[in-house]
């Protein structure tokens, strides 16, 4: 049993953000001409993380509970128009993961994103790019020892992870197989 996060207010807020962004994301996946962009939502977030940041640290799981810093993970995630604070964001999870207050899954996420922004070949296999209409894995760093490193973070194999992401991703489940 999870204790109650120190500040439920926090929690509140970020959790709903997150439920925002979701939403969001799917309306643009499944209506990309008439659905708004979800960067206004992203910026919003942004600035709405980069606050609590200043104010409390990394939005961990004593502070916020897991389902809210999963939440936080997630706007910084989604904070691409900003990669200075999503590598400093990076630094901030690192810590938190080695603290017990973050995951080595989210971790992987945010390192594999802010390596994909600055042009960097990937860790952990997490990120996808479309190229010509067709969703493919971004550059990948030592592809030889991928699966050592995602079973060092709690990440599921590769091949499973790629076939999910295949399933479910708009580009690939909009055409016949």
């Amino acid at each position: 049993m999870n204790p109650l996060p120190l500040r439920p207010d926090l929690a509140r807020d970020l959790l709903l953000r997150k439920q925002r962004d979701q939403e969001l994301r799917h309306e643009w996946a499944t209506s990309p001409r008439t659905a708004r962009s979800p960067e206004v939502v992203d910026r919003a977030n942004t600035e709405a993380l980069r606050r609590i940041i200043a104010e409390h640290g990394w939005p961990g799981r004593s502070l916020v509970g897991p389902e809210a810093a999963d939440a936080a993970w997630l706007l910084a995630q989604h904070a691409d128009h900003d990669h200075s604070f999503q590598w400093e964001c990076l630094a901030l999870l690192g810590r938190a993961a080695r603290d017990g207050e973050a995951t080595g899954q989210q971790l992987a996420y945010l390192t594999d994103r802010c390596r994909l922004n600055s042009q960097v070949p990937q860790i952990y296999g997490t990120q996808y790019i479309v190229l010509d209409g067709e969703l493919v894995l971004y550059d990948l760093e030592d592809p030889e020892n991928l699966e050592l490193r995602r079973a060092d973070v709690g990440l599921e194999c590769f091949a499973e992870s790629d076939a999910r992401i295949r399933s479910t991703h708009p580009l690939t489940t909009a055409r016949p197989q």
